[in-house]
């Protein structure tokens, strides 16, 4: 885990490094629930959770303070899980993406072409996106 020096540390090593582009594969809690209520802050999140989700809060917003490195934050869905690429999924921003019977999921293989398709076709510079069906 990071220490609260953590974030500003592994930016400056990115930099360094000399990346040009800066993705980040993000966690679900930072998702807003509700305005300015995160999935992290929420009764029903899990307490085991909590505090690699607090990191990931906190990493969050100090990348939205970067002026100076192209970075992008994709958050899963609520459930991120095993299962098949679909290719059929549906981007959002700052909160949790719903099918039509109210979950909140997104497969692994999923993910990662949503990611994919973020490298080859740059579409969230600066800015935090999330995924699910």
């Amino acid at each position: 885990m990071f220490s609260d020096a953590g974030p500003d540390l592994m930016l400056d090593l990115v930099k360094t490094a000399g990346v040009k582009r800066y993705l980040v594969v993000g966690g679900a809690g930072s998702l807003e629930v509700a305005p300015s209520v995160r999935l992290v802050d929420t009764p029903e999140f899990p307490d085991e959770y909590k505090p690699e989700a607090s990191v990931g809060v906190k990493f969050l917003e100090r990348l939205k303070q970067e002026t100076e490195l192209d970075w992008t934050f994709l958050s899963p869905s609520i459930f991120f899980e095993d299962g098949p690429r679909t290719e059929n999924f549906r981007l959002g921003t700052d909160s949790p993406i719903f099918d039509a019977d109210g979950k909140s999921s997104i497969s692994f293989a999923d993910y990662a072409i949503a990611m994919v398709d973020e490298i080859e076709n740059p579409a969230h510079s600066r800015r935090r996106f999330t995924v699910g069906y």
